[in-house]
């Protein structure tokens, strides 16, 4: 096949199995490479499919600009979508955006805007959606994306990464594990994989110091991964269990990820590593396990795969969050 255009190339992603990772006889881990779309991340799906949904029932126009707060992947996923759709984008961004994301963002076409005030949680997410309202106040023809709140944000999972697991995958599946920021992926492929498979587990794997599941706030170093506010597509009835990771730990899963299987991949991708490491030490059985890796290693250079950087982390153990709960 042959397309018009990168975005006709978003999804269709391919599983492995993670055995060398996880070499346990009774369980059987998959994971779906996201950080193959043209992007480099999962967050091309709902770029994509918000946009090409409202180009089609009108709320979107050719000309009109898209505001987004964003920490980098989703940023660059919009740029890249929206300019091949004639729109233009703003990018709402903090001064823990990695530089490697900032100039992707500029190379992709986008205009950043950069916020410099904590907002009261101590970090910047409430500061930049706060940005991101007045510019769409202050700007001709604006919309913001809204991730958090966009059921678009979820259906775009249910309809195309979900669907091609089911697709990939014969059998029975018992478990999804899958990391967590706005939900939106989680619940999208967990509302289609158990249309299916009713019985399936899903487990969240959530950074420490994110607040989405009540625990309480505290620095994160890892992009992408968490949140400080909790978003307003969550439902809590679709998450069966709750996995905390460090960012140590997230480090550690994405070394052991790239030792074991040669798959580079982002921060995010470490901490599911090591949230299916918890779910595999307390099964009492054998197990089918599918996961998702959301991006590529690169953009993660100077954070996890800079030893510097991770030997100034505090140690996961001696965080009381970092523990499996339920």
């Amino acid at each position: 096949m042959i397309h018009d255009s990168v975005i006709g190339c978003v999804g269709s992603t391919p599983m492995v199995r993670l055995n060398r990772c996880f070499p346990e006889p009774d369980v059987e881990v998959l994971a779906k490479l996201e950080m193959l779309n043209p992007g480099g991340s999962m967050k091309d799906r709902p770029a994509r499919f918000i946009i090409e949904q409202g180009l089609a029932d009108g709320t979107l126009r050719p000309g009109m600009r898209l505001v987004e707060s964003t920490s980098g992947n989703l940023g660059i996923a919009l740029a890249m979508t929206a300019d091949l759709h004639g729109l233009s984008f703003t990018a709402v961004v903090d001064p823990k955006t990695s530089p490697t994301n900032l100039r992707l963002l500029e190379l992709f076409g986008a205009d950043v805007e950069m916020v410099t005030d904590r907002d009261a949680a101590g970090g910047y997410l409430h500061t930049r959606v706060q940005r991101a309202r007045e510019l769409v106040d202050s700007l001709p023809n604006a919309t913001q994306i809204n991730q958090y709140a966009n059921e678009l944000n979820w259906r775009a999972y249910h309809e195309t990464a979900g669907e091609e697991i089911l697709n990939a995958v014969d059998g029975p599946l018992d478990y999804l594990v899958a990391a967590v920021s706005t939900t939106g992926s989680i619940q999208g492929i967990a509302r289609r994989l158990r249309e299916d498979h009713p019985n399936l587990k899903v487990v969240a794997v959530d950074a420490v110091g994110s607040v989405i599941f009540g625990s309480p706030a505290g620095p994160r170093q890892i992009p992408g991964f968490g949140a400080s506010r909790v978003p307003e597509i969550y439902d809590p009835a679709e998450i069966d269990d709750v996995l905390h990771v460090a960012d140590a730990e997230s480090a550690a899963g994405c070394r052991r990820l790239l030792a074991t299987e040669k798959v580079f991949a982002g921060g995010s991708s470490g901490a599911v590593i090591a949230g299916v490491e918890h779910l595999i030490s307390r099964l009492e059985g054998p197990a089918r396990i599918v996961t998702v890796l959301p991006d590529r290693g690169e953009r993660y250079l100077d954070l996890v795969y800079d030893d510097e950087w991770v030997a100034n982390l505090p140690d996961p153990w001696q965080q009381p969050e970092a523990a499996v709960k339920p």
